[in-house]
């Protein structure tokens, strides 16, 4: 589904932000990002949904290359994915309802098919009751599942989820991370960066380290993927 070819990421001024990266997510997996800030985490994540493309190598997201997508290919394909950041981004002047309602009015969804999917994406998200609230009068946790909820109704194949919880209380973030596993079983794979691992070790999903911008673990081969 989603596959790193020797990926390697470089910036004129910052140098090397992910280095030689091989590795492959299946459908429906879960997998933990973890490692320092500035190992490469939200660098690699952004070259999933091709933000940024590798300096070398390839990146294969259900068929789309980073090597030969136009912007129109890309753009199908972020159709495909739901992403989830740290800080939020939602629009302060629109209710819970529209922030999620945008997603589908950008892709040209047909109007009447986007009361039923927002109120879908809500229920999921455990906020059915909390569609007219706007932002300021939501909690961070709530927030977040707002958000969540908006990366949801366009039924992604894989959710994105770059430090989602880096905001949030201990409660708030146990809720959001019981609700990215429930997302996970319903088949959608979830791919989160994390500092958190506390969180990391009571699970069992796989969970691939990097330093460096390289990747130096990977649970799913149980053995370090490249000395540090």
């Amino acid at each position: 589904m989603i596959r790193f070819t020797s990926v390697s990421k470089s910036y004129p001024r910052t140098g090397t932000a992910v280095d030689n990266v091989s590795l492959h997510i299946g459908r429906g997996e879960f997998v933990f990002f973890t490692g320092p800030s500035g190992a490469g985490k939200t660098t690699l994540l952004k070259m999933v949904y091709m933000e940024e493309r590798p300096s070398s190598g390839e990146v294969r997201v259900s068929g789309t290359s980073s090597v030969t997508a136009g912007d129109r290919e890309v753009a199908k394909l972020r159709r495909k994915l739901g992403i989830v950041f740290q800080d939020f981004r939602l629009l302060d002047n629109r209710t819970a309802e529209q922030n999620v309602a945008f997603a589908l009015e950008v892709t040209d969804t047909a109007p009447a098919m986007i009361g039923p999917k927002v109120a879908r994406a809500l229920t999921q998200v455990g906020l059915a009751g909390k569609g007219t609230a706007f932002p300021r009068e939501l909690s961070g946790g709530e927030q977040q599942r707002v958000a969540i909820a908006r990366a949801l109704v366009n039924d992604p194949f894989v959710l994105i989820a770059d430090e989602p919880t880096g905001n949030l209380d201990d409660r708030a973030t146990r809720g959001i991370f019981q609700l990215l596993r429930e997302i996970n079983a319903s088949g959608t794979a979830v791919m989160m960066a994390t500092h958190n691992l506390e969180l990391i070790r009571r699970q069992e999903f796989r969970t691939i380290e990097m330093t460096r911008g390289a990747v130096v673990f990977d649970s799913a081969e149980q053995k370090p993927a490249r000395e540090s």
